[in-house]
């Protein structure tokens, strides 16, 4: 029955699967393949419906998903994923010496497509991302893992990837027959049986000695608190349309993440990484960071008029286990499109109840960036110094009027001293 159930899911979804084989993708540049891809991938997502419940749905991505915006890169490919209603996938390599890596995966599912998400009170375009552990993958080899890999994207979503077969950097248009095999795939050497050593002895003709009555006193060093954190280093950060092609997305600041894991509240410095990956878009932009154990993404809106930083999703690994959060509802940094917004003053901001942004020297255009410069900087209000103008010369005309009435008392006094009845 739950065979029946699952197949009856997949053809109201309208697409035609073939379980076994997954999906073969082929990126080409110039007529020469640049991008390869095989795997089969399948997700598990929760949302919730009427009566204060939750739903879960499982559904794979199809042969007829489309790769069209993928992209080939020197430094940083993307092999993207797009089907059904609104839905996609994408991971973001790059290079690191002679290897690449996966950088990120982006899923983003579309809560309005009744057919895969029935009953949904929720609406739009949800988007999660996490960091895969693909690294280290020699620069000429495919990476193959065939076992199952389960990856927890967020509370509401895992992903399941399989037969997995990726080279990012298909060399003179030819896919390598040498392989990096993920350590799942790898057997494991059976354990090495180490003898159990004969104890010793027990030698029964010690000599006891007697304790001193001027013990020390353990001294319990005294609790100091948590050091400051720096000023986070700036990053400075370019998305290009393509190899050749100049910047279409610049941002320089630097970041302090907040976060709230565990009821443990901390900060954490963002490291800015060297290289960074995203797309431009007419409406819509990205930007991605990867550095160290967090990632970070940031996407960008416009209506044509304005453009804003619509919504933020962070992935951080701890030694507590993976923090995910994110919002798609911000209106952050808003300036007109074909301008920039600039804060150089320190910035907070109140992501979600669990995360927080603190951001130095900020400076970003994610649209209509001319020959890779900034445009205009519409400046945040902490940063425009003609708002102190007024506040100043209020302040001194107070100080001034406060001056001649203590004056006017004082004279006051002194006349009605001068009247005394002797």
């Amino acid at each position: 029955m739950s065979r029946y159930a699952a197949f009856v899911l997949l053809l109201s979804f309208g697409l035609v699967f073939r379980l076994s084989h997954g999906i073969e993708v082929n990126v080409t540049d110039g007529g020469k393949l640049c991008l390869y891809a095989n795997l089969t991938l399948s997700f598990s997502v929760s949302y919730e419906v009427t009566g204060n419940k939750s739903k879960t749905v499982v559904f794979e991505v199809p042969e007829s998903a489309s790769s069209k915006d993928s992209k080939c890169d020197d430094t940083s490919p993307i092999l993207m994923l797009s089907f059904g209603e609104g839905h996609s996938w994408s991971m973001n390599f790059t290079t690191k010496d002679k290897s690449y890596q996966a950088d990120v995966i982006t899923f983003a599912y579309n809560l309005n497509d009744s057919t895969v998400f029935p009953d949904s009170l929720a609406n739009g375009t949800v988007t999660v991302t996490t960091k895969p552990d693909i690294t280290n993958v020699g620069l000429d080899t495919c990476y193959s893992c065939k076992s199952e890999d389960v990856i927890q994207a967020s509370a509401e979503v895992n992903m399941t990837l399989s037969d997995v077969l990726i080279q990012a950097f298909v060399v003179d248009g030819s896919r390598s027959q040498n392989l990096t095999t993920c350590a799942a795939d790898t057997p494991t050497p059976a354990p090495t049986l180490t003898p159990t050593p004969t104890p010793t002895p027990h030698v029964t003709n010690t000599t006891t000695v007697e304790p001193t009555t001027n013990a020390s006193t353990t001294v319990v060093p005294p609790t100091t608190p948590a050091p400051t954190l720096p000023t986070p280093a700036t990053g400075n950060y370019s998305i290009k349309s393509d190899v050749n092609g100049t910047a279409c997305l610049l941002a320089n600041f630097g970041l302090r993440i907040g976060f709230k894991q565990n009821e443990k509240y901390q900060e954490v410095n963002f490291e800015p990484p060297s290289e960074a990956s995203g797309t431009c878009g007419v409406n819509r932009s990205e930007l991605v960071l990867v550095s160290n154990d967090i990632t970070v993404k940031l996407t960008f809106t416009n209506d044509t008029k304005k453009f804003r930083l619509q919504a933020v999703n962070v992935n951080i690994s701890t030694s507590s286990g993976v923090f995910v959060q994110s919002n798609n509802t911000l209106s952050l940094w808003e300036a007109t499109v074909g301008s920039s917004y600039m804060c150089n003053k320190e910035q907070n901001f109140t992501i979600t109840p669990l995360l927080s942004f603190y951001t130095f020297s900020l400076h970003v255009q994610p649209f209509d960036v001319k020959n890779g410069l900034y445009s205009t900087a519409h400046e945040c209000s902490l940063d425009d110094s003609s708002i102190l103008i007024p506040i100043i010369v209020g302040a001194a005309l107070a100080g001034l009027i406060l001056i001649v009435v203590i004056a006017y008392v004082i004279g006051r006094r002194r006349t009605h001293v001068g009247y005394q009845t002797l």
